[in-house]
């Protein structure tokens, strides 16, 4: 197959017309085509729907309430029928968000939001945030799917819902809290990924194909769940093997078998919740997680150095619609946090953390809504490489809704954040106009602002090749966004956001002779446009139901400043994309459904000088899933489908086409009682 022709039959989703109503989250704006909870719905694991708190949400666990942000959401049913491996390949699949891996499952992983990475985007579990007390990222790898209800994804720093710190790009709230329904339920599903296989060169030599690669990967889910009048209990499991032997090419044009990059893990996740009386309720939420992992020394190397992880994350939460006087609501979270990392003989560490968070919501009127709280998170850090012993962030704010019109709402937040040495204000500012019925505007100004991260202020390598700096100063900026929400007749709708970011005092790990050391480089500056378009059309031709097209075209246009560049010098971000293109068809039949999608990013470097540039690369994913009665789910997904070999990170190759076959099974096993 010639280039052009491979080329033209990846981007032919994208050419497909996409209208279709699209709910980010609970009232809030437009959902992905083939992503709404109407389309999901529970999936048919017997489970009811979110908490809903009061006259608006609970801490976490509730849909997201009428904002002025730009939100997306990934519902249940959804999140079943991807059968992602992870969150990031949710992400990128459902929402066409940028992902930067170094390889493949249990790899370092980051997510891009607005040219922000992990270390700048609040991760959070059920509100709580789970980012690394160290390094600010998120291993993507410690969540299990099959125990998450629903991802919620706020564009741009100005989050009023959560109000949490460090939101440079965004937020992206995990939500494993749900009720179930009375009786006991069973499930689980089993998936095997085999990548493609051939001939390759090693140590000068060639060697045949190796056909245990299609059994590359297995991963088994397990959960189970238990319903009472005044109880809902729920355990889910995951153990998973991957290989990560693939075919890949080398600098200079060989195929390759990636070696030495094995990785076990397992994963165990449960939640309690009590009901009170005056409908409160006690929640309580557990994830513990191990993994044994191979890290090549690079990308291309045969050497590795082994990695042992554990985490564990604990919360207790409360909330009640009503205390005191009926119009006054709050909510209270305690969470502690553990996570030790041992790299081969040379390196390890310990790190804990404690997060108490509490909000209050005070309705006086229908017009006014004013919201107060305060998050606090203790740190402490034990480590071979950190000097750094403890720390304490937090902050307290305001937040006030008013309403004067039927179709206008204004809403204002100034928070207060400290690191304990030192003190800002956040204020962020919005204003929604619901211009008629399916037609909203949407307007946001903040501040963005991030403290450093102890790596960055302490870190010390073995080696002492990387030594960390306690001189930086936080990361600070300002941003304004602008969106549109546009539905008709349930079947045609389309988003479409613009915004800008200006972040100076950017932290980066710049090389000074042989050491490399955190420094203040310079000033990022952001442009970009946001468009979601879909259309639903309603089959009634046999089994079919319904077919939805959907499409994404991201637009970033960004600058790397500092003393002695300027805009003329037109260089970018490290790893921005200038344009992310994702489309997709989704087929709905009564018992399954065909998902066939293209996700498209154009060039990108992978350093500051722009010296290094990457290939752009699509990626064509095909899911096809096949209801057997009503307990089997037998599924396929074909990942890459046009096997490009291409580079996430930099000297770093991805795999090329890759095939999941499994099967999901759910049995209730007690009626209600």
């Amino acid at each position: 197959m010639t280039r052009p022709v491979l080329w033209a039959l990846c981007l032919m989703p994208l050419l497909l017309p996409a209208l279709h109503p699209q709910e980010g989250a609970g009232e809030e704006g437009l959902e992905e085509g083939g992503y709404s909870e109407e389309d999901g719905g529970d999936g048919g694991d017997g489970f009811e729907g979110y908490l809903e708190f009061g006259q608006d949400t609970g801490l976490t666990v509730s849909a997201t309430p009428e904002t002025t942000q730009q939100i997306k959401a990934v519902e249940k049913g959804d999140i079943e029928r991807a059968h992602a491996p992870d969150l990031a390949a949710l992400l990128e699949e459902a929402l066409d968000i940028g992902i930067t891996r170094y390889g493949a499952y249990g790899n370092q992983t980051e997510i891009n939001i607005r040219g922000f990475d992990t270390e700048r985007i609040a991760v959070l579990i059920d509100g709580v945030p789970a980012n690394s007390a160290r390094s600010g990222e998120f291993d993507v790898s410690q969540i299990g799917l099959a125990g998450v209800e629903r991802v919620e994804v706020i564009y741009g720093g100005s989050d009023t819902k959560y109000n949490v710190s460090g939101a440079l790009g965004g937020v992206i709230n995990i939500i494993t809290l749900k009720k179930q329904q009375k009786g006991l339920a069973l499930g689980g599903s089993f998936t095997n990924t085999g990548y493609g296989t051939g001939s390759y060169n090693r140590n000068g030599a060639v060697e045949g194909a190796h056909y245990e690669d299609l059994a590359d990967t297995q991963r088994l889910d397990l959960s189970a769940g238990l319903g009472m009048e005044r109880l809902s209990l729920r355990v889910n499991w995951f153990g998973t093997r991957a290989a990560n032997h693939y075919l890949y090419k080398d600098y200079y044009g060989f195929t390759r078998r990636k070696q030495s990059n094995q990785v076990w893990d397992t994963g165990l996740g449960g939640t309690v919740i009590f009901s009170l009386p005056n409908e409160a309720r006690l929640s309580s939420a557990a994830q513990l997680y191990a993994a044994s992992k191979q890290y090549p020394v690079t990308g291309v190397s045969e050497g590795y150095g082994l990695e042992r992880d554990f985490s564990l994350k604990e919360s207790l939460s409360f909330h009640a619609p009503v205390i005191f006087r009926d119009d006054l609501e709050t909510e209270a979270s305690l969470s502690y946090a553990l996570n030790t990392m041992r790299y081969g003989e040379i390196s390890e560490g310990q790190d804990h953390g404690i997060t108490f968070i509490n909000r209050w919501h005070w309705y006086p009127s229908q017009r006014i809504t004013l919201r107060g709280g305060v998050d606090w998170r203790f740190i402490a850090v034990d480590s071979s490489e950190t000097t750094g012993t403890a720390g304490n962030l937090g902050g307290l704010y305001v937040t006030a809704e008013y309403a004067p019109a039927p179709p206008f709402l204004i809403i204002a937040s100034l928070k207060g954040a400290t690191d304990a040495k030192q003190g800002v204000l956040i204020p962020k500012l919005g204003v929604r106009w619901q211009i008629f019925e399916g037609l909203a505007l949407k307007n946001n100004y903040f501040r963005s602002f991030k403290f450093p991260d102890f790596d960055d202020l302490f870190y010390r390598s073995a080696d002492g090749f990387y030594i960390g700096n306690p001189g930086l100063k936080p990361e600070d900026g300002w941003g304004a966004d602008v969106i549109a929400e546009f539905t008709l007749n349930d079947m045609f709708g389309a988003s479409a956001a613009s915004y800008v970011q200006w972040t100076e005092q950017s932290i980066h790990w710049v090389k000074h002779g042989r050491y490399w050391t955190p420094e203040n480089v310079g000033t990022g500056f952001f442009v970009g446009f946001d468009l979601r378009p879909a259309l639903t059309l309603p089959i009634r031709a046999g089994p079919f139901q319904k077919v939805v097209f959907s499409w994404t075209w991201q637009l970033q246009i960004s600058w790397f400043l500092t003393d002695s560049l300027t805009f003329a010098d037109s260089l970018r971000i490290p790893y921005m994309p200038a344009h992310i293109l994702g489309g997709s068809v989704d087929i709905q039949w009564g018992s399954g459904s065909l998902r066939i999608s293209a996700h498209y990013e154009s060039l990108r470097y992978a350093d500051t000088g722009n010296h290094m540039a990457l290939d752009p690369y699509c990626l064509l994913n095909i899911t096809v899933n096949q209801n057997i009665g009503k307990h089997l789910t037998f599924f396929a997904v074909v990942r890459n489908g046009f096997n490009q070999l291409y580079t996430s990170f930099a000297e770093y190759p991805m795999p090329g086409i890759s095939c999941a076959l499994g099967v999901r099974f759910q049995f209730p096993l007690t009626s209600a009682p």
